[in-house]
């Protein structure tokens, strides 16, 4: 989900892949390989919950860093025998290389586990774009959901809109930015009244990136070459407009700068960020605490999603005795399909998973309705009130597998443009190039 909380989290690769962190006690283990140790505590919740399940989890985790998880993955599922993966997450970074590209040979369907995967998909209200991700086009089957929803909303600051736009009240901040409008028309009329104030409408470039990337009517490989949508060119546009305008701190996304404006001690007051609900716990919350409460979320110009992490099963699981398959499917459930009090759902959005009581969206528009989703940094506001419809409005269509490659390409060409560097075609042209050499994806 979050490669940079991801990575603190998770044990060294080399340690990982030699020893890895096995629960052992029972000779009856379903191997589990992540990323996080999010899916870890998971495991351990649901034992507490379930004392007579008869399986311990075999937990192997691996930071994503340099690729590690992935080839120490790939190389356990190839090989398949008794230390094959039965369990395995991937993020929105990767997961299409195992739900539908490459690697999803590997995977099993929910319905081969024993799972009515249809029925609870709509009686759940799963996020489409979530299922849209996880269904295999080989055959039209699902073999990965997931427990968090990350479609995005505006994130603003409520002292910046009260003095520029006389209101803090997100239904009324939403009509003045254009929220749901599928236009950035008003957000720029925005971005000129908060200049004029001496404020900047974003920190820096990334802030709208997601947006329009996950908005976008194609992903960035059609028909296995280079594909480069009105709306992501377009962002060369919407990028520099911030920058001759001087609308924004020209900060970079996850570096000091942005963490500075997070908190109001950068160079000018920053109106508003972009993002889930997971950039506000684990992010904003991070590093804004001066700014706590003094946030509030409402529906931003266009609706996009960033992020997430789905829960796969390996063809060995569906290959396994009646027994064992049927507890692996109980697990799966229990994350992806569970509405009850007792899911991992429910507990997750109302803050049951942590010590510190963080809620936090999840794929399920029913158990969100039944949950608490008020926020103290938020002002006490229900952000769940936003991001059901956030992430019913995502859209999972525009993905493919090379997206974290291709999108660091575009990101630095996009900067050399708006820096001055080179032309908008001189860019455009050698993202083109950097693809077709670096990653083989021609044009």
């Amino acid at each position: 989900m979050k490669k940079v909380i991801a990575s603190a989290l998770c044990l060294t690769m080399f340690a990982a892949m030699f020893a890895g962190c096995s629960k052992k006690g029972s000779k009856k283990e379903i191997n589990l390989y992540t990323f996080t140790d999010e899916v870890v505590k998971m495991s351990d919740k649901f034992k507490e919950l379930n004392p007579n399940f008869g399986y311990d989890f075999k937990v192997t985790q691996i930071a994503t860093d340099g690729g590690g998880y992935q080839q120490a993955l790939d190389a356990a599922l190839a090989a398949g025998g008794a230390d094959a993966p039965d369990i395995y997450a991937a993020e929105a970074a990767f997961v299409l290389k195992y739900t539908q590209g490459a690697a999803s040979e590997y995977a099993a369907p929910y319905e081969d586990l024993g799972i009515d995967v249809g029925t609870k998909i709509k009686d759940a209200g799963i996020a489409d774009y979530t299922v849209q991700i996880g269904t295999r086009p080989t055959d039209n089957k699902v073999v990965g959901l997931g427990y968090q929803a990350t479609g995005g909303c505006m994130i603003y600051r409520a002292d910046i809109a009260e003095d520029v736009f006389g209101t803090s009240d997100p239904a009324e901040i939403c009509d003045i930015v254009g929220g749901g409008s599928g236009s950035w028309d008003k957000f720029w009329d925005c971005a000129e009244q908060l200049k004029a104030k001496g404020y900047a409408i974003v920190s820096g470039d990334g802030d709208i990136w997601h947006s329009v990337e996950n908005s976008s009517s194609s992903g960035w490989i059609v028909d296995g070459k280079l594909n480069i949508s009105p709306e992501r060119e377009a962002f060369l546009d919407m990028s520099m407009k911030l920058k001759e305008n001087n609308y924004h701190n020209d900060t970079q996304d996850w570096q000091e700068g942005w963490y500075a404006d997070m908190n109001g001690t950068g160079e000018k007051g920053v109106f508003a960020f972009f993002g889930p609900a997971w950039l506000i716990n684990y992010t904003l919350g991070d590093n804004g605490k001066d700014q706590a409460g003094n946030y509030r979320v409402t529906t931003p110009p266009v609706g996009f999603f960033w992020g997430g992490t789905w829960v796969l099963a390996s063809k060995y699981a569906a290959e396994a005795s009646d027994e064992k398959k049927a507890a692996i499917a109980q697990f799966i459930e229990w994350i992806t399909l569970d509405t009850s009090d007792t899911g991992l759902q429910y507990l997750w959005a109302n803050g049951k998973m942590n010590d510190n009581g963080t809620k936090d969206c999840v794929a399920s528009s029913v158990v969100m309705d039944k949950s608490n989703g008020e926020s103290a940094f938020l002002g006490g506001q229900n952000m769940f009130e936003y991001f059901v419809p956030a992430n019913a409005g995502a859209n999972g269509k525009c993905l493919t597998e090379s997206d974290e490659n291709i999108n660091q390409i575009w990101r630095d060409q996009v900067r050399q443009y708006t820096a001055g560097e080179k032309s908008r075609e001189q860019a455009i042209e050698d993202f083109k190039s950097a693809c077709n050499e670096q990653l083989g994806i021609p044009s």
